[in-house]
């Protein structure tokens, strides 16, 4: 199959030979005639399987014709926001507009696309959509702040898309979705798209959906993403070293670092640097200003080692990005899924290589598990793990007593979750310390 045979025209395909896309990937193949029909879509399908260009470009057809038939120059009416698109991170909107405005560039007239997101002015932002715009890609708190403003109206959507639909419809979200959908009209075109869809997320959707048309790319060899994933098992005290040897024995030339928490992904990159790597650090405390500035010089190689939070996990394309590594595994299966998907992408071949703590290893069976997948567990000369074969009440109480005795490479144990201790728990341990001192 071509991009020809999907009813796509001129200038679009024009743009689609621009970019290299020699056919359609299997999400788009079924997505994009289903879109043009103008009914709803649920799709699930990997990271890095052209689920942005599965939408955009339908839509991009649909509001080019409309142009056509009703210039806006030709009218002097405000320009009238048709799609919305909603994402979960500052970096996807950034990525998707950058996407939607490549595959518009030979579109004539040409359509008004914004980006606007949080952690940045909205004034600026204001200013832009003066006159309105075609398309508005926004995260769900900035667009809301719009609306507060009267920066914008929504009354004329026609497509409401979710992009990454599992994060934007969990309990993070939820209240500010809520909100978003009273703005918009009852009778319009709803697009969902997510690598993940967690039951009570898929619940959830198909309540706002009216009759999809269902997409699930099976992970099949042709769809899956070329990724070798690697199990390395290694005590929290060794990784920072374990990393530095790995970065300079493999010689990666660019490495996606994760990290759980942003004082964890501090520490880690200011030991790389200590040992001769050009490292930064990619959390929320960073300005969006400046996490624009270490992606542009991380794509552009001036940084080898970006060590970030699960901020990174979803929106981050960098092309040819060839390891991801968890310093820290993630709280949850689907975020495992989103952060290698940052390598292996649009038919690259990506290594994705996880360190796994001995009170870790019940939690990444869990993963695998979800995946329907083993990963072979490793060990690297000079880095064994001295509680490999601890079960995982043994090792928290191990990683508990050895806590003061870590190298000065390593950066705090990230959190798992279910094996942090509460507050209470702390208080109640550090009462009893007090009882027995007395």
């Amino acid at each position: 199959m071509n991009f020809d045979s999907l009813g796509l025209i001129p200038e679009l395909l024009h743009a689609v030979t621009a970019r290299q896309y020699s056919a359609p990937t299997a999400v788009q193949a079924e997505a994009i005639p289903a879109i043009l029909a103008g009914g709803d879509v649920l799709a699930l399908a990997q990271t890095g399987s052209g689920k942005t260009a599965a939408y955009a470009l339908p839509l991009l057809q649909r509001l080019h014709l409309m142009q056509t038939e009703q210039p806006v120059n030709a009218t002097g009416k405000e320009r009238k926001v048709r799609v919305l698109v909603l994402v979960p991170t500052r970096e996807l909107s950034a990525q998707v507009g950058s996407s939607i405005e490549n595959l518009a560039c030979h579109l004539l007239p040409a359509l008004k696309i914004a980006v606007v997101f949080g952690g940045a002015s909205i004034n600026p932002q204001m200013m832009h959509l003066r006159g309105g715009a075609d398309i508005v890609i926004s995260t769900p708190g900035r667009l809301l702040d719009l609306l507060d403003n009267n920066a914008l109206q929504l009354k004329d959507v026609t497509t409401l898309v979710l992009d990454e639909a599992d994060r934007l419809l969990d309990l993070g979200f939820a209240d500010e979705i809520k909100r978003l959908l009273s703005y918009l009209p009852e009778q319009r075109q709803n697009l969902f798209f997510s690598a993940t869809f967690p039951p009570a997320v898929k619940k959830l959707a198909l309540g706002l959906l009216h009759e999809p048309r269902r997409i699930a790319i099976s992970d099949t060899i042709e769809n899956n993403p070329d990724i070798v994933q690697r199990a390395i098992a290694v005590d929290s005290n060794k990784r920072t070293r374990l990393l530095v040897h790995l970065i300079k024995e493999q010689q990666w030339e660019r490495v996606l670092v994760f990290a759980a928490t942003k004082y964890a992904s501090d520490t880690v990159a200011a030991k790389l640097q200590k040992a001769g790597i050009k490292a930064e650090a990619f959390n929320g405390d960073a300005s969006q200003g400046a996490r624009q500035h270490m992606l542009t010089d991380f794509k552009a190689k001036r940084v080898q080692v970006l060590v970030a939070t699960d901020l990174a996990a979803r929106g981050i394309d960098v092309l040819g990005l060839p390891v991801v590594v968890n310093y820290d595994l993630p709280r949850s299966a689907d975020d495992y899924i989103h952060r290698i998907g940052r390598t292996g992408r649009a038919g690259a071949s990506g290594t994705a290589v996880s360190f796994i703590l001995a009170e870790h290893e019940m939690h990444f069976r869990l993963i695998e598990k979800r995946q329907d997948k083993r990963v072979p567990r490793e060990v690297i000369a000079g880095f064994e793990p001295a509680a490999e074969t601890q079960t995982a009440p043994q090792a928290v109480e191990s990683a508990e007593a050895n806590k003061d005795d870590q190298s000065s490479l390593d950066a705090p144990t990230g959190g798992i979750k279910g094996k942090r201790k509460s507050k209470k728990d702390k208080l109640r341990e550090l009462a009893a310390k007090s009882g027995s001192h007395s």
